[in-house]
């Protein structure tokens, strides 16, 4: 694997470290854009296996190992990222060691695929993400063989990608509101239109709501359904001891989340629970009746961002779902019930973030002609202290090498950021177009804190 990829080729990558897969997109010289293929598929699992010998594996490796002792693998690496270290098998392995593990993965495939040819990197991170995730991640970059990094924040890149890609038409002034539901996490974000690209306005979010929660819920139905034919051995699956009922727990957790996905093309799916040995049907009424009381709170979330924002009329230039559990028929239902206009929804969702992130450094379609409402430029927000600064990105550099300014990122000399909420409960977006009052409590700019509202199934990885 090189170690020197500072960019001179022409080539560029970008990549999109996710809570469930990690997606790259390669882009030509020519302009020639396409998914880098992992293991044959564009979609690497994030996960990371540690084997006894003291070496990390990642992605479908990983998660065939996970069935050999569960007790060693990560299936979500990203929800662990202020963990600090994780307990896999026998040792402690840093939370970036995770992280640098899954990046060189695509470092390898990169070479194996394009060959020595150093490309420019971006790097995607949650709007939310304060400085210490960011630089975990660039550090992690930087060990992967990634020098000169770019960090974009998740939805620039999702309404670059909007624009740029799909070539929908985002006047200057205009706004795209992205709805990125992933695995783990949700992000409701009002990202403005620029002369010179795109920036946030206003994002808000859930840090324990994803597509893994309505796995979490699918199971539960499970439970209430079919536990009581034997009891016994539901608990085992439930609370397994075993490396043996550990593997079963992994084999419900994964049988759950491809039956979900079926259901979003399929009006029923089977699947077997391990341990019973019971084959059961569900149906997609059932998984939307289960769903529902999720995707309704990032209905609310999103809401919520736009009412804060302070949107005039006639200034939404479109309503964007990214990420992989956005794929749910209902979520495009629901929101179009909900903000009367209907989402732009795409078949792969999972790359938009990825590819969209290569493109944000560049201009985007000047000739477009402004759209109602206060140009962007006008829009501020309120700082720690209470006055007011012109609205800035979420996220501003951070490389272990001299910084590439991304787009939008935070001038050097800015006032700071405005923190995100604690917990993240009530629709109270970062950054927005009032004027905040200060906080009674000062915390480190940027930071988010972890307090959870309600416990949340850690599904099958045991932590």
């Amino acid at each position: 694997m090189s170690t020197d990829r500072t960019p001179t080729s022409g080539y560029a990558l970008g990549i999109d470290f996710g809570t469930s897969h990690t997606v790259a997109v390669v882009r030509w010289p020519d302009g020639r854009g396409r998914p880098l293929l992992l293991d044959g598929s564009p979609l690497l699992p994030s996960a990371v296996y540690a084997e006894p010998g003291g070496a990390l594996i990642v992605g479908r490796d990983a998660v065939h190992s996970a069935r050999l002792d569960p007790a060693r693998f990560e299936p979500n690496p990203k929800r662990r990222i202020d963990d600090g270290t994780l307990l896999l098998g026998d040792r402690e392995v840093p939370l970036g060691d995770l992280v640098t593990a899954v990046l060189a993965r695509v470092a390898e495939e990169w070479d194996r695929t394009v060959g020595r040819a150093r490309p420019e990197v971006t790097l995607t991170c949650p709007a939310t993400w304060g400085a210490t995730r960011r630089r975990l991640l660039a550090d992690a970059a930087a060990r992967a063989g990634f020098e000169g990094v770019r960090l974009v924040a998740e939805p620039v890149a999702a309404a670059t990608y909007f624009a740029k890609v799909l070539g929908r038409e985002v006047p200057i002034g205009s706004v795209v509101v992205v709805h990125d539901f992933g695995a783990g996490t949700f992000d409701a974000s009002v990202v403005a239109r620029k002369a010179d690209g795109f920036e946030v306005l206003a994002v808000d979010g859930r840090d324990d709501t994803g597509g893994l929660d309505v796995d979490a819920a699918i199971i539960a139905h499970l439970e209430t359904t079919y536990a009581d034919r034997d009891r016994a051995a539901w608990t085992r699956l439930e609370n397994p001891s075993t490396a043996e009922e550990r593997r079963a727990k992994r084999q419900l957790w994964d049988d759950v989340r491809v039956a979900k996905e079926r259901l979003s093309r399929s009006p029923s799916a089977d699947l077997m629970l391990p341990l019973l040995d019971l084959d059961v049907h569900l149906t997609r009424a059932e998984l939307e009746q289960l769903a529902t009381p999720i995707l309704e709170q990032t209905v609310r979330v999103t809401q919520g961002v736009m009412r804060w924002a302070n949107l005039p009329e006639g200034q939404v230039a479109g309503v964007f779902l990214v990420g992989g559990s956005s794929r749910m028929p209902l979520m495009a239902t629901l929101l179009h019930r909900a903000l009367g206009e209907a989402p732009e929804v795409i078949e792969q969702p999972e790359l938009v973030v990825a590819e969209g992130s290569i493109l944000a450094g560049e201009a985007l379609l000047a000739s477009a002609p402004p759209a109602p409402g206060p140009a962007t430029s006008q829009m501020r927000l309120g700082d720690l202290s209470g006055g007011s600064r012109p609205v800035s990105p979420a996220v501003p550099p951070v490389t272990s090498a001299p910084p590439v300014p991304a787009a939008g990122s935070l001038p050097p000399g800015s006032t700071r950021m405005l923190p995100p909420t604690s917990c993240r409960r009530t629709p109270r977006p970062v950054a927005c177009r009032r004027q905040l009052a200060p906080r009674r409590e000062a915390r480190p700019p940027g930071e988010l804190r972890h307090r959870r509202a309600r416990a949340r199934p850690r599904g099958p990885s045991g932590g």
